[in-house]
């Protein structure tokens, strides 16, 4: 029963959100201020992690394809489809429900402790207009953060490859060329603007709707992250089976 009220409570919140918007001039500059949080300060991150793990990808394939049989190409084939099909839109957008997530549901959790949140309400203001608008307008950039990782971790792999001896840099980029599908770049997109409105909503709805103290904003973050990592994933495995499988 607790579960259904749960969903009803994320639904009626997202109908809240574009109902009485606040004034454009203050929500511009909200926008540009979550865009900052949300968006500019997970590039440093999202980039060590994309490059490295881009490298680890080469080195691993390489490592598993010693046999002469087997093309050398395959190494930047294996990269670049381990990269822009999971790892970067979906693996990514887990560790980005850590950092981006906990965030969101810790600052609404603490005004919502603090009364901030009502105060709102008294004079007048939608405070989901004003909290939650902003961060899905900042978060529709997310999918350029994800482009980023992609190029890093090929770039990431390339480096890996050819300076670790474990490829030619024709091999592999004749391995990045190979059977390329451009409907697969779509498919990363479309899966990583599904998973942004997650990582924007569902974390605001913890912390909006958390109730305690500040023990419970702890509890409201851990919640937030468990619940976003577990939406990312079915809903990558849905999309996955309606856009390949047909």
């Amino acid at each position: 029963m607790k579960y259904i009220e749960d969903i009803g409570s994320y639904f009626i919140m997202l109908k809240k959100i574009f109902s009485s918007p606040t004034k454009t001039s203050v929500l511009k500059e909200l926008i540009f201020k979550e865009i900052d949080d949300l968006i500019i300060d997970s590039i440093p991150i999202v980039a060590f992690i994309s490059f490295f793990v881009g490298g680890v990808v080469a080195i691993q394939t390489a490592l598993n394809i010693d046999n002469p049989l087997i093309p050398e190409y395959l190494v930047g084939f294996a990269t670049r489809q381990s990269i822009i099909l999971e790892f970067a839109p979906t693996f990514l957008s887990i560790i980005m429900a850590g950092k981006v997530g906990s965030f969101i549901t810790s600052s609404i959790g603490s005004m919502r402790v603090t009364e901030q949140i009502d105060a709102l309400e008294v004079m007048g203001i939608n405070s989901l207009n004003y909290l939650v608008f902003p961060k899905i307008v900042a978060i529709m950039f997310y999918p350029f953060v994800i482009a980023i990782a992609m190029f890093l971790g090929i770039l990431g792999g390339w480096v890996a490859a050819v300076y670790g001896g474990f490829s030619s840099s024709d091999a592999f980029i004749q391995g990045l060329q190979e059977d390329f599908i451009p409907f697969h770049i779509i498919y990363a997109f479309i899966k990583t603007f599904v998973f942004a409105i997650i990582l924007a909503t569902v974390p605001s709805w913890q912390g909006y709707y958390m109730k305690g103290g500040a023990l419970e904003v702890g509890k409201a973050s851990t919640n937030s992250f468990v619940w976003t990592s577990v939406l990312i994933i079915l809903s990558n495995y849905i999309i996955t089976q309606l856009l390949l499988s047909s």
